[in-house]
């Protein structure tokens, strides 16, 4: 890409506080963006061959939103734990496997969206983000998940495509869970905990596709409060 066109877009960016440069081939994350570190709140370089996400990050204190989706990240660096104000952090087809610790410091974040990554277990401290709304972990490589998941504040966790075979009863004590996606992935019926069903705030609980007929989980305990829950939430926005 010309340094002209690259040049006109940072001068947009200065007046609007939007830097959006998405499916240009770009290969490392644009230098001369530091240049707006103080004014950017929206950055999106989707559709991109970026490899690496630099320290320099860590300087756009008032980003509220970073969208990276279709790149070749495979890691973050620690620096993004700086991003103070962000609330959407979308990282969808990249080729990331962990989660810095430093991202549980994002604590205005709402979305985040990790889905078609090579993510093989369920990221820890996560619990610190306090905010958050969506967590999507659909498409990578999980295999189970554990305990510590109580600790997540989020509203809805979507673990679809993965291949969880092992569902920590922890997971119904999620404060604020009300949507629990876990389509297509190795469950048997008999590793469904029934506190998702009787002691959960889960109103939504999305398990087609995996290794039992959807229709027997009304065999399971609880599966009449669960269905109180998932009615009631209904009629809420019919």
């Amino acid at each position: 890409m010309g340094n002209s066109a690259l040049k006109s877009h940072l001068e947009t960016s200065q007046k609007t506080g939007v830097f959006q440069l998405t499916a240009k081939g770009l290969q490392e994350f644009p230098e001369e963006l530091q240049r707006l570190t103080s004014n950017l709140r929206t950055v999106d370089l989707s559709g991109n061959k970026i490899e690496v996400l630099p320290p320099a990050i860590g300087n756009f204190l008032q980003l509220k939103s970073l969208t990276l989706n279709s790149n070749r990240l495979a890691s973050l660096p620690d620096e993004i734990g700086k991003l103070k104000k962000l609330e959407t952090l979308s990282l969808n087809g990249n080729r990331i496997q962990q989660l810095p610790p430093t991202l549980g410091q994002l604590k205005a974040l709402r979305t985040l969206n990790l889905s078609g990554n090579q993510i093989l277990e369920f990221p820890p401290g996560l619990g610190t983000l306090r905010h958050l709304d969506l967590l999507d972990l659909s498409r990578n490589q999980i295999r189970n998940v554990p305990a510590a998941v109580s600790e997540l504040q989020t509203i809805e966790l979507n673990l679809n495509q993965n291949q969880i075979s092992a569902l920590s009863a922890e997971v119904s004590r999620c404060p604020r869970l009300k949507v629990l996606r876990l389509e297509e992935n190795c469950l048997e019926l008999s590793s469904i905990p029934t506190s998702i069903l009787s002691d959960s705030q889960v109103s939504l609980f999305s398990v087609e596709g995996n290794l039992f007929e959807v229709k027997n989980l009304r065999d399971l305990e609880g599966y009449d409060k669960y269905m109180e829950r998932f009615t009631a939430t209904k009629k809420k926005f019919a």
